[in-house]
């Protein structure tokens, strides 16, 4: 396994910074009586695109070569990696093709389309448009660039761990969603080369625990089937160095039913006036029921990563 060291997240931050938000750490008066610890909301739903995703390819691209460059990038994307890819490519002035699956989020599929990216729409999870993306890599001589299992892409992403501790350098445990891994695998290397102390506590969908499931088996595992309509946790098989990246680094992976993140989704509109999507909500959630394993009184950090809501998917949400 590559381990990223303080310098490589150093280096990235210094790449990425003049194109992102250094976005706020919100403190969560409500949340914290609710669940007896000090809790504060990593908010990086204020990001450009709306989410963490922009942070990634923008230190990935400074690594390739002109010619790659002139080729061209493609990607394979539930919508905000798709977002991600193709600012960063539009301020590297690189094309790019973004593959998603054709059930994306059409706010996602237009605002991709908007960043002057050419869009592909294939298959109904990630995996199915990944195998179309790869096809047109052949076809079209363009470079891949993975979602999340690529170090260079963890190290930008794992800049907003760097925030983190910044911002809050006593924070106790930090609560991640985890998809493919690429956030989590970041933010985790990136806290602990500062304190090894801190915990870091992964959320993914019950009905898609292809992390936890990799994580307990010792292999990545690939799920035979997924039952979870959130793009962003809606993976089959997770990354090979996310999965080693996160047995090392991260200390537990807890599981909650989409209908948990989506009532997370409807409570955080409600009582923090903030907009996240199914992912962004699922630490949330893990604190709303009881996920979370910490002494009272400790300082929790959830990641809101990202706020490019589906509204669709709450029609029907009961309202806590």
């Amino acid at each position: 396994m590559n381990e990223l060291t303080r310098a490589d997240f150093e280096r990235a931050r210094a790449i990425v910074a003049p194109n992102i938000y250094k976005t706020p750490l919100l403190t969560s008066r409500i949340l914290s009586e609710r669940t007896g610890f000090d809790v504060r909301l990593k908010a990086e739903i204020f990001q450009k695109t709306g989410s963490y995703k922009i942070r990634g390819p923008l230190n990935k691209f400074t690594y390739l070569t002109d010619d790659q460059k002139r080729r061209g990038v493609i990607c394979s994307s539930a919508g905000n990696h798709a977002q991600g890819v193709a600012l960063a490519a539009k301020v590297h002035g690189m094309h790019a093709v973004v593959v998603m699956a054709a059930n994306a989020t059409p706010s996602k599929i237009a605002a991709t389309r908007g960043y002057g990216a050419e869009v592909v729409l294939h298959g109904t999870i990630w995996d199915e448009a990944d195998e179309k993306a790869k096809q047109l890599v052949a076809e079209r001589g363009l470079t891949y660039i993975h979602p999340f299992d690529d170090p260079q892409l963890v190290a930008g992403q794992g800049t907003l761990g760097l925030e983190i501790y910044e911002d809050w350098p006593d924070a106790d445990v930090v609560v991640v969603p985890i998809g493919g891994g690429g956030l989590i695998s970041g933010v985790s290397m990136a806290l602990k080369a500062i304190n090894p102390k801190i915990t870091i506590i992964g959320v993914e969908s019950s009905g898609a625990p292809g992390m936890k499931k990799s994580v307990e088996a010792g292999h990545v595992v690939t799920l035979d089937t997924v039952d979870c309509i959130i793009d962003g946790l809606r993976v089959k098989r997770v990354g090979e160095y996310t999965h080693a990246v996160v047995s090392r680094f991260v200390d537990d992976i807890v599981t909650l039913p989409d209908a948990a993140m989506f009532d997370a989704v409807v409570w955080v509109m409600a009582h923090c006036k903030l907009v996240v999507e199914g992912a962004a909500a699922a630490p949330v959630a893990a604190l709303l029921h009881g996920k979370i394993q910490a002494p009272a009184g400790s300082k929790v950090v959830c990641v809101l990563s990202g706020g490019n809501v589906n509204l669709d998917q709450l029609k029907g949400l009961r309202w806590n």
